[in-house]
C-alpha cells in the first residue's frame, strides 16, 4: 500500500480480519481431493457521511464467486431490497405521524449468514497461516459468494420474526411489528436497518434486541441513507430527501465541477435517434474515451432515488446507450448542467396533512419515438405535498391512437396505485375511499368506465382491462384535469415565495 494514509487502511484489513476470523466464518484445512478452492481478495471503500466527509475506511475480505458452480457451490441467490418507493413513503408516514428515525449499521452482514455447501476459498492475501496448501473451508457466508445475500437475509428474517416483527408481502424487505399500542416500521438494505416509531423507547429495546443477535453500529438519528441526505425538522413536521453530495461528486467524475446551470433537463426542440451514432473515425474514437454509460447510469440512480425531474429525460438518453454519437453526448452534458443547477432542490414531506390519502397523475406522448413509433408513458404518485412514486419510459408496443396510449398510461398508474393501497393496509393505514387518478384525456376516462369507442381499443389484450374493474369496483376514480397535454415530461421547480427551497410538480407540455 502506499500513500499518507495507507496505515489507516491496513487497521481497516487487520479489523477485517479479526472480525471475521472471530466469527469462526471459516477453518484452515489441507484441500481435500477432487476439490477446488475459489479465489479470494480484498476490497476496499471509503465511506462518506452526508456532507460529503470521511465516515470511516472500509476493508472487506471476498470470495470470488464468479467461480462458483450453480447447482454445486450454490443454489438460491435472490435477496430482496426495499424500492425506493418504499423508503419515501415510510419517510412521508414518519412526517405525518412525527416518527423518530434511527439507523443501524450490521458490522459484518454476511459473514453472519449460514452456509449449506461445501466451499473451500484460498487465504486472503496478507494473512496466509499454515503451508502452502492450506485453504480455508467456509463454514458460514461470506462477501463475494453467489449465496451470501440470501443466506444473510434467511438470517435476518428468523432474527426479526424471533423479535415479533412481520415481514409485509408489499414489499419483502419490510418488517414491522404492531402490539396496538407502539408500531415499529423498519426498511432494510442488506445491512442498513431503519427504525420508524412514534416511540423512542419502542426503538431503543429493538435495537438493543438485535445487537444482541448480530454485531451492530448504532448510527443515531437518520441523516444519510444509501446515498440520500435526509433532513427531519420535527417542530415543523417536515422531512426532506436531497443528494447534494452525489450530485456534486457526479459532476466531478464527469468534468463538469465548473459548469453553468440551465433551466430545463433537456434543450428545448431537442430529438434524438439511434441513427446518430458516429458517423465517422474521429467521432468514433471520440466517444469511445467518453463515459456515457457510467454517466446515463449515474443520472438513472439520481432520478430514481430524489429527482422525477429528470425521469423522462434519463430514460430517453438511455435508449441511446449502444451507440452513442456526440449528439446523445451533448444531450447528457446539458443534463448534467440542470443537475448543477438543483443542487439545493429537496423532496420535501410535509407532515401537516390530515390523512395519508395519496394522488397519482398519468400522461403519454403518442409515438414520440422516431425509432419505433411507440409512445412514452409517465405516472407520479404524491403523498404529504411530495412525490412518492414515479416513472416514465416506453410503452412495450406501438399504441395506434392517443386514446389508447394514454389508457395504456393509466393502467401503469393504477398499479401503482394498488400497490400504494395494499402496502398502507400493511402499515396499519387503511384506505377505504376510492383514489383519484388524474388524467388528461376524456376518451382514456370514458374507456376506463365503459366499454366505449371500441374501434381504438379492440386490439389491446384483456388483461389492460384490469383497470376498468379497479374503476367499477370503487377503488380508482379517473379525474380529468387539463394541465397534462402532450408529454409525460415531469418537471419539479422550486416555489420563489418561501425561504428554503421546496419542489413542487408542475407539468411542462
Amino acid at each position: 500500500m502506499k500513500g499518507d494514509d495507507r496505515h489507516l487502511w491496513e487497521e481497516a484489513t487487520q479489523d477485517e480480519y479479526n472480525v471475521i476470523n472471530g466469527n469462526e466464518t471459516w477453518e484452515i484445512v489441507d484441500l481435500p481431493p477432487g476439490k477446488k478452492a475459489i479465489g479470494s481478495g480484498w476490497v476496499f471503500k471509503i465511506k462518506f457521511k452526508a456532507d460529503g466527509t470521511i465516515e470511516w475506511y472500509k476493508a472487506r475480505i471476498v470470495a470470488k464467486g464468479y467461480s462458483q458452480c450453480p447447482g454445486i457451490d450454490y443454489t438460491e441467490v435472490f435477496a430482496p431490497t426495499f424500492r425506493p418507493a418504499t423508503l419515501r413513503l415510510i419517510l412521508a408516514l414518519a412526517a405525518i405521524e412525527d416518527m423518530h428515525l434511527r439507523s443501524v449499521d450490521v458490522t459484518s452482514a454476511f459473514p453472519d449468514g449460514d452456509l449449506e455447501e461445501e466451499i473451500y476459498m484460498l487465504q486472503p492475501e496478507g494473512f496466509h497461516q499454515g503451508g502452502p496448501n492450506k485453504v480455508l473451508h467456509l463454514c458460514k457466508s461470506l462477501y463475494g459468494l453467489k449465496q451470501a445475500a440470501h443466506q444473510w437475509n434467511k438470517k435476518l428474517h428468523a432474527a426479526l420474526v424471533e423479535m415479533g416483527f412481520k415481514r409485509i408481502e408489499a414489499d419483502h424487505s419490510v418488517y414491522i411489528y404492531s402490539n396496538g399500542v407502539v408500531k415499529i416500521i423498519v426498511p432494510i438494505y442488506v445491512d442498513d436497518i431503519t427504525f420508524a416509531s412514534k416511540s423512542n423507547a419502542a426503538i431503543d429495546k429493538a435495537v438493543k434486541d438485535l445487537c444482541t443477535c448480530f454485531k451492530c453500529c448504532d448510527l443515531g438519528s437518520t441523516k444519510f441513507l444509501q446515498g440520500v441526505g435526509i433532513g427531519q425538522d420535527k417542530d415543523k413536521k417536515l422531512i426532506t430527501l436531497h443528494q447534494h453530495q452525489f450530485i456534486l461528486d457526479m459532476l466531478k467524475c464527469y468534468g463538469m465541477s465548473d459548469c453553468h446551470p440551465v433551466q430545463t433537463p433537456m434543450a428545448p426542440g431537442t430529438v434524438l435517434s439511434k441513427t446518430m451514432g458516429p458517423e465517422n473515425s474521429d467521432e468514433v474514437e471520440f466517444m469511445q474515451n467518453v463515459p456515457y454509460l457510467s454517466a446515463v447510469g449515474s443520472l438513472q440512480y439520481l432520478a430514481t432515488m430524489t429527482h422525477p425531474d429528470i425521469a423522462y429525460t434519463v430514460s430517453y438518453l438511455a435508449h441511446f446507450s449502444s451507440n452513442p454519437g456526440p449528439k446523445h453526448w451533448a444531450a447528457v452534458k446539458h443534463l448534467l448542467c440542470y443537475c448543477k443547477g438543483t443542487l439545493e432542490h429537496k423532496l420535501h414531506f410535509n407532515g401537516q396533512v390530515d390523512s395519508c390519502e395519496f394522488t397519482t397523475y398519468s400522461d403519454a406522448a403518442h409515438g414520440d419515438c422516431v425509432d419505433t413509433g411507440r409512445s412514452t408513458a409517465g405516472y407520479v404518485t404524491t403523498l404529504a405535498g411530495g412525490a412518492i412514486g414515479w416513472a416514465s419510459k416506453l410503452q412495450p408496443f406501438v399504441t395506434i391512437s392517443t386514446t389508447e396510449a394514454e389508457y395504456i398510461s393509466a393502467v401503469e398508474a393504477g398499479k401503482e396505485i394498488h400497490w400504494m393501497r395494499n402496502i398502507l393496509g400493511e402499515f396499519v393505514y387503511p384506505v377505504k375511499q376510492a383514489l383519484p387518478l388524474h388524467i388528461d384525456n376524456q376518451s382514456a376516462i370514458t374507456v376506463s368506465k365503459n366499454p366505449e369507442h371500441h374501434g381504438h381499443m379492440k386490439q389491446l389484450d384483456l388483461c389492460f382491462f384490469w383497470l376498468r374493474e379497479a374503476v367499477n369496483e370503487g377503488v380508482i376514480t379517473p379525474h380529468y384535469i387539463p394541465l397534462l397535454t402532450c408529454s409525460p415530461n415531469l418537471y419539479l421547480s422550486p416555489k420563489s415565495n418561501i425561504a428554503e427551497t421546496e419542489w413542487v410538480f408542475w407539468f411542462n407540455f
